[in-house]
């Protein structure tokens, strides 16, 4: 019976690697290295979609640098650790650090590496170590493989506990406990606190037993052990090793592990390069390589986050440390919803609506045991990083574009009580009595933090106008106008003010701030910038203030030609005059111009920055990419629309930047995206006037002409 169940396993594996063949192989246009160089912050490392797992190599565990863990051009690697962020600004995860070696004399375990040797796919990643043992990794949804080729029979391998990526602190772990329960088996747990403080369990399994185990010297402020393991390997050379982890308990990271029993890591690799396959032909280009290279690399980046951290048996540990049981298995974390609510998440209701119920469940059960929506959420926990409460729009948009799964009251009272009861986000005695955060009562941020809150405050109005709660469309639409407060009549930009009235005197229109590290009124940017973020969702309301059509397309042609210095720490990267794509606040501005009085504007700045500011190379993402955020611009812009409202189901209409897209749907449905030499825009043969497109119109399917 035994042979037969691993016959059948055998044949149902190798007809998927058979049709796998035969289908378009979409994985080959992805290069993860895209976005390693330079302030793109992604990692090569293997991973599945929405995975939990990401085990990655390590350069270094500190430093802006190396918020990912890696920087293309570094020589050395220091291991291979389980968790990792994309694209992301600070520090967080790189925990369960494995470095194989044969000798080490000086304590110090990083190795260079040949670069030429160093190979990467969706899900798998490979590279030769310069004392020639080959490191292979890849992934299931809960687990890493990690897959070791020595050049001797005589293996080390470090594992280390104490590692992780270190944001403000040299200590990490606060406290651990490991065991090593038998000579091919160590569990454990260990709590760190980083940019989130949190609990992970863990169980490591080698193929092949080790022989003996050192315990290395604790450092100064090391509450984790590190230990040496010494194998002797078979004529094979090669040690097979699976991490597994959970939020929960080490019994959740076995359960997770039972998952790949009968999984070889050729299996995992195939399967994983199988699964990403599928969701890469969610959408077909036709374009010059090198365009397909940075378009489905973006939609790889895209679809690393969220991260599923349930257990297989649906248990996760909530923000307030109890233990829950998920629906359908699925708690999301590794939400940057300050960045991805604008073009991310909106991208995931047309790509991935199966997994869109699954998302707001999991901020409402956040809200439910923190008092609150979520605001960055790593490993479930909030970092409370970045400002605003922007799980409301990705919940107002799922609403609007009739999502089911989850009730539409409770998403209502918790979008109200995040904005009505104070917590570590937001001052809403003050934003209430004021109409604004005044900068005397706010040390920081004053302007961006009122305008952010003033779109969080329209996408309630509007949900409670769909729920017909009358009173409180009526109370959030008058908290939504209140960034007229911070209007500017002699500037025509978002100025800061007092509690008085009084506006900011000396006042720098062209000077960025940042929370960390150069404190103002603005949140990585400058007035400029920030000036059309209530455009959002009010595009009709500032072109008024502004003093109509003409008033607008002035002001917009200024903001694209004037000049000020670079400074990526600021946000100022990626540069178009005042436009600065390598940072969220700028990436609707460019399709405002659909709204001014020069529409064909927005088709030549989309044009210039989607050439401009990405390629196919690691330095190949101006920028953060954030968790996605900057790969779904170029998707969208690629597509030819963007939302530059996320909440409404409606899409602004650029031009697409290839010349014919099939866009494959839910229910089977089918969008065919053309460009001819046609000036009209149409859908299904009927003319599109107000260079708009509804979520409806799309997700039908049909042709879109251009």
């Amino acid at each position: 019976m035994k042979e037969k169940i691993v016959l059948l396993v055998c044949s149902l594996f190798f007809v998927g690697v058979t049709a796998f063949a035969q289908q378009k192989d979409y994985t080959k246009f992805v290069n993860p290295f895209i976005g390693t160089d330079g302030t793109g912050h992604t990692f090569p490392g293997a991973c599945l979609p929405f995975g939990m797992v990401q085990p990655s190599p390590d350069n270094r565990s500190d430093g802006w640098d190396h918020t990912s863990g890696y920087q293309y051009k570094d020589t050395i690697i220091q291991g291979f650790s389980q968790i990792h962020l994309s694209g992301v600004g600070i520090n967080e995860f790189g925990n369960i650090l494995l470095q194989p070696f044969i000798k080490n004399t000086t304590n110090n375990f990083g190795i260079g590496y040949n670069k030429n040797s160093e190979k990467a796919s969706p899900g798998y990643y490979s590279v030769t170590l310069n004392n020639k043992i080959k490191v292979a990794l890849t992934a299931t949804e809960k687990v890493a493989f990690h897959q070791y080729t020595f050049p001797e029979k005589n293996a080390q391998v470090l594992a280390d506990f104490q590692w992780g990526l270190r944001f403000l602190t040299d200590s990490l772990v606060l406290e651990s406990e490991v065991k090593i329960e038998n000579y091919t088996t160590i569990s454990g747990y260990c709590k760190t606190k980083g940019w989130v403080t949190k609990k992970y369990f863990f169980v490591i399994t080698f193929d092949k037993a080790f022989i003996k185990y050192t315990l290395l010297p604790k450092k100064q402020k090391e509450n984790a052990p590190r230990y040496i393991l010494n194998f002797r390997l078979d004529n094979t050379k090669i040690l097979g090793v699976k991490v597994a982890l959970s939020s929960v308990n080490v019994n959740g990271a076995k359960k997770n592990l039972s998952t790949t029993n009968t999984i070889s890591f050729a299996a995992a690799k195939a399967n994983a390069a199988i699964v990403w396959n599928k969701y890469l032909s969610k959408i077909e280009i036709e374009a010059p390589i090198k365009q397909k290279e940075i378009f489905y690399s973006s939609l790889y980046h895209l679809l690393i986050q969220p991260s599923n951290i349930a257990d297989v048996d649906g248990q996760y540990r909530g923000a307030d440390d109890n233990i829950y049981t998920a629906i359908n298995n699925e708690y999301y974390s590794t939400l940057s919803l300050w960045d991805t609510y604008r073009a991310a998440h909106p991208l995931y209701t047309i790509l991935v609506p199966e997994r869109v119920p699954g998302f707001i469940r999991s901020m409402l059960a956040h809200h439910k045991a923190a008092g609150f929506l979520p605001i960055w959420t790593a490993w479930g926990q909030d970092n409370y990083c970045m400002i605003g409460n922007h799980a409301i729009p990705v919940i107002a948009d799922a609403i609007t574009k009739g999502f089911t799964g989850f009730d539409y009251n409770e998403a209502l009272n918790a979008m109200v009580e995040t904005s009505t009861k104070s917590h570590i986000n937001s001052d809403w005695e003050t934003y209430n009595q004021y109409g604004y955060y005044p900068l005397d009562k706010l040390d920081n941020e004053s302007v961006s933090r009122t305008l952010e809150s003033g779109y969080d405050d329209y996408c309630i109005a509007i949900t409670a106008k769909k729920l017909g709660n009358q009173k409180v469309e009526k109370a959030f639409l008058k908290r939504a106008g209140y960034y007229k407060n911070l209007f500017d009549t002699t500037t025509k930009l978002m100025r800061g003010k007092d509690a008085k009235g009084n506006f900011r005197i000396p006042f720098n229109a062209l000077q960025p701030t940042s929370p960390m590290n150069n404190p103002g009124d603005y949140t990585e940017a400058n007035a400029w910038q920030y000036s059309w973020a209530s455009a959002q969702y009010d595009i009709e309301g500032l072109t008024a203030l502004m003093g109509g059509k003409d008033a607008l397309t002035k002001q917009l042609n200024t903001f694209f030609s004037l000049q000020s210095a670079n400074n990526k720490h600021l946000g100022q990267e990626g540069m178009i005059g005042q436009y600065a794509h390598g940072n969220e606040p700028s990436h609707h501005i460019a399709y405002l111009y659909r709204f001014s009085a020069a529409p064909q504007r927005t088709q030549e700045l989309v044009h210039k920055i989607y050439n401009q500011f990405y390629n196919n190379t690691p330095n190949g993402i101006t920028g953060n990419d954030d968790c996605g955020q900057m790969s779904a611009w170029y998707i969208f812009s690629t597509l030819g629309f963007y939302p530059v409202n996320p909440a409404t189901g409606n899409y602004v209409l650029g031009q697409p930047q290839v010349k014919k897209v099939s866009l494959h749907l839910q229910n089977n449905n089918q969008l065919q995206i053309q460009t001819s030499k046609s000036k009209t825009i149409l859908f299904n043969g009927k003319l599109l006037t107000d260079y708009q497109i509804t979520h409806a119109q799309i997700m039908s399917g049909g042709r879109l002409q251009f």
